[in-house]
This record gives C-alpha cells, sequence and structure tokens, in this order.
C-alpha cells in the first residue's frame, strides 16, 4: 500500500507527463504482480465499485475524531475533497498493525464492504482507518470513492507498461483491451513477451485511434488530395468484430455493448469471418435518410439486452470508416487509402444495410471546407474528420495524422444564480456555476443548466470574489448570487426534459465568455430556447 500511495502523490503532484510516465514505469518494474493489476485496473479507468457512502464515512469520521458531524461538513465545504478531510480529521495514532499490501486493502476490506450489514461496515472500516498512515488513509478514500484521477492518459499508461516490458505500445494496448480479472496472471501476461495469443483471442477489439482537435488553419495541413475527408458523426465510436462463430461489439471505452444493440450483432454474422470494422453507432432515420440526435441514442444505452420490439422505435445504424482485419488479416499497417479501398468492396457486397459506408466529402481547395462545414448542423453531424491517406491505423491519439474539426456551439446569454464550491485542486474556490434565463413574463430566472470549464484561473479567481460579493443567501454549500452578470453559455445540443423545471436540458454547457457588455434583462428567454429546440426537431 506504501508504494502505490508514493506512486499517487507523486503522479498528483507532478505536472508533466513524462514525469509521470517515469514513476509509473518505475512501480511497474518494482511492484509484485497481484498489486501492480490492481494498479492498471484502476488507472485505466475501471471501476472497483461504490460499497459505502459518502454520508457514513463522515459519520464514522466524526466518530472516530470527536468532531461534530456538522463540522466534518463545514471542513469538507473548505476543504472540497473528501478524502483528504477524513484523513485530516482522524487522529494520527501510530497504525497497529504493518501496512497491508494493495492487493489486500482492495480484496479484503474494499469488495466484501458491499455485502456486510452497516454495523461490520463500521468496524471494518474504522480497523482499516487505524491500520494506516494519513497519506495511506487518503489514498484509501480514493479507492472506496471512486473518484481517483491523478491525470494519467491511457495513452501514457501503455507507454509506461511498454517501457517496463520492453515492448511495442500496440502490442501493450491490445492486451489492456476488453474485459479482463485484475489477477496477477493478468499482469505476468501484459508484460510477457509476444506471443501467439496477441492475435489469436476471438472476443478482443484493437486499441482505438483518435484525433486531435485542429486548431490551426486547414491550409497548414498541404494539399487536399493528402486527406480524406468525411463527417464527424454524433454517436458511440464501435468496433464491430466477426471471428469465426463470435460478433462482438465493442464501444471506445472497452465496453461490450453487443446486448444493447442486438441488430448490428445480427447485422455483424453477414461479415465474412475474420473482419474487424470500425465506425460510430447512431441513431437513424430512414425516411429523413439522416441520424436522430444523439438524445435518441441514449434510450438504448445502459441496457444490458433491448427487447426486438424496442427496435423500431429508436433504429440505430453502424457507420462504417475503417477496416481494420479481413479474412484473419491485421490491416492496421496499411495505409488509410488501401483500408477504404478494401472496406468499400466489402460493404459493395453485404447484404445487411445496418452497415453503412461513411461517405467521403470531395474538396477542391480548403477553402470549400468552410462551406461543408455550414451543412453540418442540418445533417445531424458535429462536424468533420481530416485523415491523411498515406497513413497506418495506430494507437491512441498521434499528432499528425487525424485531426478533428467540430462546428461551432449553439449559444445561449444567460444570467449567472448560483455557485458553489469545486473539488480537487478547485476546493475552496466557487466554481461551478448555475445559470438561468427569464421566463414567459420576464419576472423570474428560470435555472437552465450548471457550467464549469471555459474560465482560466485567474478568471476562476475573480469570479470567486465577485461570487461573494454578491452572495443574496446560502443554502448549504449552494450560493445563491445575485442576478446581476451575464454569460454567454455554448452547447453541444438541447432536449426535452422532465427533470427540469425548465422542460429542457442542454447538453456539454460551458462558458464562453463573459457578457458585460449586456444587461441582465438582455439575456435570453425560455422561449428563445424553446424555439430552438422546436426547429432542431423540425430539421430531424
Amino acid at each position: 500500500m506504501q508504494r502505490f500511495t508514493d506512486l499517487y502523490l507523486e503522479l498528483d503532484r507532478s505536472n508533466r507527463t513524462s514525469d509521470k510516465r517515469a514513476a509509473l514505469t518505475a512501480y511497474f518494474r518494482a511492484a509484485p504482480p497481484e498489486d501492480a493489476i490492481w494498479a492498471v485496473y484502476i488507472l485505466s479507468g475501471r471501476k472497483i465499485g461504490r460499497t459505502v457512502s459518502s454520508t457514513q464515512m463522515r459519520q464514522w469520521a466524526s466518530e472516530i475524531s470527536g468532531y461534530p458531524d456538522w463540522l466534518v461538513q463545514e471542513c469538507y465545504h473548505v476543504v472540497g475533497d473528501l478524502s483528504e478531510t477524513l484523513s485530516l480529521l482522524i487522529p494520527d495514532d501510530k497504525p497497529l498493525a504493518p501496512p497491508l499490501p494493495l492487493h489486500r486493502i482492495i480484496e479484503d476490506r474494499l469488495q466484501p464492504l458491499g455485502k456486510m450489514p452497516a454495523e461490520k461496515q463500521r468496524e471494518l472500516m474504522l480497523q482499516t482507518w487505524r491500520e494506516l498512515t494519513p497519506p495511506q488513509r487518503f489514498v484509501f478514500q480514493k479507492l472506496i470513492s471512486g473518484n481517483f484521477r491523478v491525470g494519467v492518459s491511457r495513452q501514457s499508461l501503455v507507454l509506461a507498461l511498454a517501457d517496463a516490458a520492453g515492448l511495442e505500445p500496440a502490442i501493450i494496448a491490445h492486451r489492456l483491451s476488453g474485459h479482463w480479472k485484475p489477477q496477477a496472471a493478468k499482469m505476468r501476461q501484459i508484460l510477457s513477451p509476444p506471443s501467439p495469443e496477441d492475435i489469436v483471442d476471438q472476443t478482443l477489439p484493437y486499441p482505438f485511434m483518435l484525433a486531435h482537435a485542429l486548431t490551426e488553419p486547414a491550409e497548414s495541413l498541404g494539399a487536399t488530395k493528402d486527406w480524406q475527408i468525411e463527417w464527424k458523426w454524433d454517436g458511440i465510436r464501435s468496433q464491430l468484430l466477426r471471428r469465426g462463430d463470435k460478433v462482438a461489439l465493442w464501444s471506445r471505452g472497452d465496453e461490450l455493448i453487443s446486448g444493447a444493440f442486438p441488430e448490428l450483432v445480427q447485422a455483424g454474422l453477414t461479415l465474412p469471418n475474420g473482419t474487424v470494422i470500425d465506425g460510430e453507432i447512431v441513431a437513424w432515420d430512414d425516411q429523413a435518410h439522416r441520424p436522430m440526435p444523439f438524445a435518441m441514442l441514449q434510450r438504448r444505452l445502459n441496457r444490458k439486452n433491448v427487447e426486438s420490439s424496442f427496435w423500431p422505435d429508436v433504429l440505430v445504424n453502424l457507420i462504417a470508416f475503417d477496416l481494420l482485419e479481413l479474412g484473419g488479416r491485421d490491416l492496421r499497417a496499411l495505409p488509410l487509402v488501401s483500408r477504404r479501398a478494401m472496406l468499400e468492396e466489402l460493404l459493395g457486397s453485404l447484404s445487411s444495410a445496418l452497415i453503412r459506408l461513411s461517405e467521403p466529402i470531395c474538396l477542391a481547395s480548403w477553402p470549400e471546407l468552410e462551406h461543408r462545414m455550414a451543412e453540418s448542423r442540418g445533417r445531424g453531424v458535429e462536424g468533420v474528420l481530416l485523415k491523411r491517406r498515406d497513413t497506418p491505423y495506430l494507437v491512441g491519439r498521434p499528432t499528425g495524422p487525424w485531426w478533428k474539426l467540430k462546428v461551432h456551439p449553439y449559444t445561449v446569454d444567460a444570467v449567472l444564480i448560483a455557485a458553489q464550491p469545486g473539488t480537487g485542486r478547485r476546493a475552496g474556490l466557487l466554481t461551478d456555476y448555475t445559470f438561468g434565463v427569464w421566463d414567459a413574463g420576464g419576472t423570474e430566472l428560470v435555472p437552465i443548466a450548471k457550467a464549469y470549464s471555459g474560465l482560466s484561473d485567474a478568471e476562476i479567481a475573480e469570479m470567486d470574489r465577485f461570487v461573494r460579493r454578491h452572495t443574496t443567501g446560502r443554502f448549504g454549500p449552494v450560493y445563491a448570487v445575485e442576478p446581476v452578470r451575464v454569460f454567454e453559455l455554448g452547447f453541444e445540443a438541447i432536449q426535452r426534459s422532465d427533470r427540469h423545471k425548465s422542460g429542457i436540458a442542454l447538453r456539454f454547457p460551458r462558458i464562453l465568455r463573459v457578457r458585460d457588455d449586456k444587461q441582465p434583462a438582455e439575456a435570453d428567454t425560455l422561449a428563445t430556447l424553446n424555439a430552438l429546440l422546436q426547429s432542431i426537431e423540425g430539421e430531424g
């Protein structure tokens, strides 16, 4: 546990990717496999599962520290991180026993908690707290809360493991794909030399290749003929595999989603054996011949199984844009132009209409790109993707081969009406904001979005001072703010919602700029947003 605690603290205080990679590499070279595999499991974004509530932990911390519950709560609001708060409040007594290794902490302490009655949970938690030092306790709380973020990307984890094993990153990335159990044998397999099993497994997808956002003018990319340009679909990035008698559908997050889209699994049975297609699952309107909003696709998500009677309500298609395997042959080393030609030939002979080709966008020159981008909203897409024709299919998000260009967001001018403290590094600052627009009568501001991104550190500090000067009341951690300041918010989509007072929900709201040139009375109205929603529904 101490070795993993040291790793976490080193990762948390470092801002340099190279330093984090070096720390990870050193850890994986030294840690026993039964501990290291749990580190891989956690750092790759997999969840142990929540076992006790934050309320229970605050109550037990109150008991063991002697501080009243209200003071524990106030300390949490000031610190902004429950794990850190508890590690500071619990008495710093000398540990009762030598620290357990990481795998024992997880397997003997964390995992059994969910199956215990409350009193047994309390006993085990208090025992564990007493056995750990404050830093170890802090990391233990991070594990139990599920809020384990240390700024380590999946690519950094892959590269560190590749360094530790002396292997190509592509091999490591493939071994981390799919579902696996955090056992010592798996860790040994991850770090072992290449073997035939790396290409034989019939259930695993390939690591996905991703695009960077394009911030420079498109003209800087060279000639348009060197690039394949296609629409950026608003759906679920997926790989459809047909190997032997098995068909599987995987999301980019290594989630097996076959049960949510059984019709695509059936379509996969029409593929030749040894085929892997990379594409995007979208909700599809057959009559309009275009995708439906992502909100429609959400109705199919988080379902392990979908009944056939549900299909006609939300039809889906797989928009295919790459071919990674054909006839059992790994095609990723081939240039995109070759893979694309093979994909077109394959889909041209396919009998299923649920797998359709992502049609390329033809440009004679880069200035035409702006006109095509203007078509994005009407087509129900997010923008465009630019892919070099001569590049292989790589692992992760390499810089240069693939770029994405997203359509400008929808915007709304809204009034700041509330704020509350942030967490982690934003603890102690009021950084989570609630915005409202005017109701039909123009007399009340109706909440329409919460946003906490889009401001610089200097702007956040200024906002914190502003909110504290204009607070009109407090409701727990929430500060009610005098409605005197207008902000322009950006968002990707808008949909109807029964869970919100406004009747609408915004997708990915964020702050674009402060509108100090506008008075609160000039902010947008709920009628404006409803009109936007109706126009979008009319287009669909």
